[in-house]
Formats: structure tokens, C-alpha cells, sequence
């Protein structure tokens, strides 16, 4: 399990820089009327009826993250949530720039979109945050993005979305705070948490909810 980030102040210090969230240096300016606070929605999959939900707090830059998304998920899916008695919901953490662009890329194109570049991310995710060059990994995510069907305009504007990478991290922060949560991946299953397994623990826990 990877460690946390450790405040939002310095997630967000790193998300400026390469035009992703520009500081402006006038402070004689007129400070500007408060935007409305943005709503973060942590999105899922699967019934929303089901009987077992799981909470998966998770890193796109995370290796065990990865591997649970390479070698458990799909069964997961295949046996308990296309069937309707899982719900999966996703609770994204963030550790680094590259994880915080990741999840701004990946919720540009609404719930819709979500879940699919989530996979990518995670399938491919030597491939885009592999590289030591910030701007590399902005190109990287953006082919993605076009991959699911986005163009270039609406990509910039939600990489460069200042407000909600605030807005994010703050949600990140609190959520993980509230669960929690010391590590990533982490499961809270019908509330109770858990760390990383493998997936016969993890279904043996599933048929145990669905028993009672």
C-alpha cells in the first residue's frame, strides 16, 4: 500500500506551472466576488440498488492501484457487478501532480466517460506517467482524452481548471480524513475497511454481505 499525500497545500503547489492553474501575481488587483462552490461527485459502477457497496479509495499514480484494476477488477465486475449485487464507487487520492491531472482529465467528460478512461489509466499507466517531464504527461493524458472522444479545447479547460483542482483536493482530503484511510487501494466494504487483497478474500467478503 502506497502512503498518502500529505496536505492539500502541497498538491496544490503542484499543480501550477505548464499553464495548469496560473497564480496571479498582482495582489493590487480587485479581489473578484467568491465563485459558488464547486459539488464534487465521486463516481461509480454497477446497481444502485446492489446490496454490497464498495468504496475503493485509489491513486491513478499507485502500482498496487493498478495491478488491483489489472487482476481483480475485472473479475469483480464479471461476478458481482454486472450482476447488480456490487456497486463500485470510486474515491480518487491524490499523491502527486500527475495524479491530480489524471483525475481532471478523467472527469472532463462527465460520469458517462469516467469509468472507461479510469480503466485506461490504470491499464496504461506506465505508459502516461512514466515519463520524468510534466508536459510529456499532459500530452500523454490528453491522448487519452481524445482516445474517449474529447477534443483539445475541452481538455485544456479542465486541466487548467484551477477552482476545481481546489475543489478536488479539498474533497480528496476530506473524504479520506472522514474513512479513515491510511493507504492505497483501501476498501471500505458496506463500510467496514479494508487493505489491499486478493480476489478470493475479497469475494469470500462480498457472499459474506450478500449472506446476511
Amino acid at each position: 500500500m502506497a502512503n498518502l499525500f500529505t496536505t492539500a497545500a502541497a498538491t496544490l503547489a503542484l499543480t501550477f506551472g505548464l499553464g495548469l492553474g496560473a497564480v496571479n501575481a498582482d495582489t493590487t488587483a480587485a479581489t473578484p466576488a467568491p465563485a459558488a462552490a464547486i459539488e464534487i461527485q465521486d463516481f461509480g459502477i454497477g446497481a444502485a440498488d446492489a446490496k454490497v457497496v464498495i468504496d475503493e479509495f485509489a491513486s491513478f499514480t499507485c502500482p498496487h492501484c493498478a495491478h488491483f484494476h489489472e487482476t481483480v477488477y475485472p473479475l469483480l465486475k464479471a461476478e458481482f457487478i454486472d450482476t447488480g449485487k456490487v456497486r463500485l464507487v470510486y474515491h480518487e487520492v491524490y499523491f502527486d501532480r500527475y495524479g491530480l491531472w489524471a483525475g481532471m482529465m478523467a472527469r472532463c467528460g462527465g460520469e458517462m466517460r469516467y469509468i472507461g478512461i479510469t480503466d485506461t489509466l490504470y491499464s496504461t499507466q506506465k505508459d502516461w506517467a512514466g515519463s520524468d517531464k510534466p508536459t510529456e504527461v499532459v500530452e500523454n493524458l490528453k491522448k487519452i482524452g481524445r482516445a474517449a472522444g474529447m477534443d483539445d479545447a475541452s481538455l485544456d479547460a479542465c486541466m487548467k481548471d484551477n477552482d476545481m483542482a481546489k475543489a478536488l483536493v479539498d474533497h480528496y482530503e476530506t473524504s479520506f480524513k472522514a474513512a479513515g484511510i491510511e493507504g492505497t487501494p483501501t476498501f471500505l466494504i458496506n463500510g467496514e475497511k479494508h487493505s489491499n487483497m486478493a480476489y478470493a478474500d475479497l469475494k469470500a467478503l462480498i457472499e459474506a454481505e450478500l449472506a446476511k
